[in-house]
């Protein structure tokens, strides 16, 4: 928020309207309000004030009529309507209008008296002193708005200094030369260019040595975040993750890894000549990617693992020294993180939290003890905690906006060193306006703001899952269909103990307790075996749509519907979703869904049933895709693309040989360092996927979503007719056969319809 801007005040007085003495008395301080030249937003009831709400955050003050209402209770209307804003906002003023021959302090509650900044007496003082009261307390807020490191680039912004350093575009000026530059400036505008500059403004200081305003907006962030220490990375948590690691591991160094992790942890091995040891993640009926087993976790699983390991044996000592585990999971599953770390800090110094889709979850009570940086958490004797975030992700910062947090433990990061692995991994030039958008993330999640922010997301997927479920119950039955929801069939209710259906669970049952999304051993609805109590548990904001066709047992069903069909007719219609399975979908609700976004894909799905159901013609479902390939779809109807494709991946089983290909680890043969020297050198051919047979990869493949690699760099393809390469062989012949449903698949190149991959030459 520029603090030039003009000043506003909110004003929730019902007689403001009124020609009586305290009406006009409120009109004649609005009146001198404007004489500052403060913009001031009228309410005349609590209801228009409730609904604007999520619009004050505009305001600089907000001024309350103890009167607000009608009836007995209207001081309760009150005190609601403070109780609401100060669950949004612990720091704006607010200001408590009264008469005082109605309202003398004495009648004022303890409780109203703690969130009240100020009260005005609209018959006893001057508006003119008022006015003066209320712009004093708005200009101080507005000024202790802004959080370190944004409050000095706006200021320094505003001094319109002349720029002899980079970058060249001088604040706008060199774009402002050409037609496309102009063009290029117009669309961004001037404050954009103006604020990006350069490591020479030292009143800024610097990212790299962590000084002057964007220290102190660390620091900040390190309080917010709950670390010790807090590093902002330009670059995205990709970035971040090798950080972490050339800060810890070395050639030769043995790292626990997560299977289920990002490409970016594949990379850090292989720049730090690391020797991975997996930890391996179960799978469930549709193919959603669950927690690692506890025994994966426990020091004999680890040492056995270590022995067996045929890239370990060379290493000179047998004692891993980094760990990292991805929580929450790409599907919203998060882990009892106090658990994982006392137990897997019996065989590691440090423990790697890859949060780059969960840096919300400190913010929210629903996720305690399932996240890294936890209050309480500082153990001198346990291992020091890493937690790597993607502010932009599911916070509010540009995009590449990322964080790595540190908590100390028995082997501490020493700043000074760590910093060569940040520095080795940083630019000198970043884009301050990404650092400024990692500070202001930070000031948004402080204190109830955060709370606030964190659960109206939950609030609105829980609202969507409840309408989800009680459309199934009321239109899924008999012969009629609807989409499934990955979530509990039933809850318990925590005043009666009894079950009741998830979508009959009042919102307060299902937004506040961590127990309604708690993957409990024997439940059906979640699908993975051997989970103790409490360990995992269901994100309810990463919400996944279950398309009909998967039976209980994991084979598909007589009949069904592909997750791609449905996924390319919503794309069509500007809903683009996060991920897909073969039989499912994940949405995301971030703090930037709205109802009617929510609204709009109910409304979309049914528009996608009623095609369905009438056989509309693929001409009009899907015109591009018919004009495209006219000769395979043209003529047929969405119901028919649907069976045929339903049909032919449960004649191959393509379902099957997924679980297989994950269920055992590939043959490790070489290191990925070692791999990655062949690849550069060319030593390395692109070998059809069918004449892969026992050939060693030299890059990854990672079907996505989600991007867990099937092969790793250095391991056996295996048989042909072995599990990965059937299941690879599979998703070929899918490609062919459908043509614009193609699998995206890293380390993929497919070549007039032959997946070729990079093998080491033989």
């Amino acid at each position: 928020m520029n603090p030039e801007e003009v000043l506003q005040v909110a004003v929730v007085d019902g007689s403001v309207n009124s020609n009586t003495p305290e009406g006009n008395a409120i009109n004649r301080i609005i009146d001198d309000l404007s004489g500052y030249g403060i913009l001031v937003t009228k309410f005349v009831s609590y209801e228009d004030a409730k609904a604007a709400l999520s619009n004050l955050p505009g305001a600089d003050c907000i001024l309350i009529n103890w009167n607000l209402g009608e009836g007995d209770d209207n001081r309760n209307v009150a005190g609601e309507m403070i109780s609401a804003i100060r669950e949004r906002n612990e720091d704006i003023p607010l200001f408590m209008i009264g008469e005082p021959t109605r309202d003398p302090p004495t009648t004022l509650t303890i409780d109203i008296i703690r969130e009240v900044n100020e009260f005005v007496w609209v018959m006893d003082d001057t508006a003119e002193f008022l006015a003066g009261r209320i712009t004093a307390a708005a200009r101080r807020y507005r000024s202790g708005l802004l959080p370190p490191f944004f409050g000095e680039l706006v200021r320094f912004s505003h001094d319109f200094e002349y720029s002899w350093h980079t970058p060249g575009h001088a604040g706008g000026t060199a774009f402002r030369k050409s037609p496309a530059g102009r063009a290029f400036f117009n669309f961004f505008g001037e404050q954009l260019f103006r604020s990006d500059l350069s490591i020479s403004v030292g009143e800024l200081g610097s990212l790299l040595d962590h000084s002057g305003p964007v220290g102190e907006a660390e620091k900040y962030a390190a309080k917010v975040f709950g670390a010790d220490r807090t590093y902002f990375v330009t670059n995205g948590t990709s970035t971040s993750n090798k950080i972490v690691f050339f800060g810890r591991v070395t050639e030769g160094d043995i790292v626990l890894v997560d299977r289920n992790c990002h490409k970016s942890a594949e990379h850090s091995i292989t720049m730090t000549h690391a020797v991975p040891v997996y930890m391996i993640p179960t799978r469930n009926r549709y193919g959603i990617i669950g927690p690692i087993s506890p025994e994966e976790f426990s020091p004999a699983t680890i040492k056995k693992k270590i022995e067996k390991s045929p890239l370990a044996k060379d290493c000179k000592d047998k004692k891993p020294v980094h760990a990292i585990i991805t929580n929450s999971t790409y599907d919203g599953l998060c882990y009892q993180a106090v658990w994982v770390e006392k137990e897997l800090g019996k065989s590691v110094d440090s423990i790697h939290f890859d949060e780059a889709w969960y840096g919300y979850a400190r913010f929210n009570p629903l996720y305690r003890d399932r996240f890294a940086m936890r209050d309480g958490a500082k153990d001198p004797e346990g291992p020091t905690v890493f937690a790597t975030q993607s502010t932009h992700k599911l916070l509010a910062a540009l995009s590449q906006a990322s964080m790595v947090h540190v908590r100390n433990g028995r082997v501490p990061v020493e700043h000074s060193r760590f910093n060569e692995a940040f520095m080795m991994n940083s630019s000198t030039s970043p884009l301050y306006t990404i650092i400024a958008s990692c500070d202001v993330s930070s000031k948004m999640m402080d204190g109830a703001s955060g709370r606030m922010l964190t659960q109206e997301p939950i609030e609105d997927a829980i609202r969507f899952r409840r309408m989800m479920a009680r459309i199934k119950r009321e239109v899924g039955t008999g012969k009629d269909w609807w989409f499934g929801m990955w979530q509990p069939d039933h809850v318990t209710d925590m005043n009666t103990g009894k079950q009741i259906e998830f979508c009959d669970a009042s919102l307060d049952l299902l937004g506040k307790n961590p127990s309604c999304w708690v993957l409990h051993p024997g439940d059906s609805w979640h699908g993975f075996k051997g989970l103790p109590d409490d360990y995992c548990m269901l994100d309810p904001i990463k919400v996944t749509v279950l398309m009909p066709g998967v039976n209980d047992d994991g084979s598909l069903a007589e009949w069904g519907i592909p997750a791609a069909i449905v996924v390319r007719f919503l794309d069509k219609r500007g809903i683009v979703i996060e991920k897909s399975g073969d039989y499912n979908i994940l949405f995301l609700f971030s703090m930037g869904i709205t109802k009617g976004k929510w609204g709009t894909l109910v409304t979309e799905l049914f528009e996608f049933k009623k095609h369905y159901d009438e056989g509309s013609p693929l001409e009009e479902v899907f015109p591009v895709l018919s004009k495209t390939y006219p000769e395979r779809y043209g003529g047929m109807t969405l119901t028919e693309l649907v069976k045929e494709m339903h049909d032919y991946m449960r004649s191959t089983k393509q379902g099957e040989l997924l679980e297989k290909a994950y269920e055992k680890l590939p043959e490790q043969v070489a290191t990925y360092a070692d791999t990655y020297k062949k690849l550069v050198k060319g030593d390395v051919e692109q070998v059809p996927v069918s004449k892969m047979q026992d050939r060693i990869v030299a890059t990854g493949v990672f079907p996505y979503p989600p991007g867990i690699p099937v092969l790793a760099p250095g391991e056996a393809a295996g048989k042909s007719n072995g599990p990965v390469l059937s299941y690879l062989i599979a998703l070929q012949e899918f490609d062919k056969k459908f043509p614009g449903f193609s699998h995206d698949i890293h380390g993929v190149e497919n070549i007039n319809g032959e997946y070729m991959i990079y093998c080491t030459k033989e």
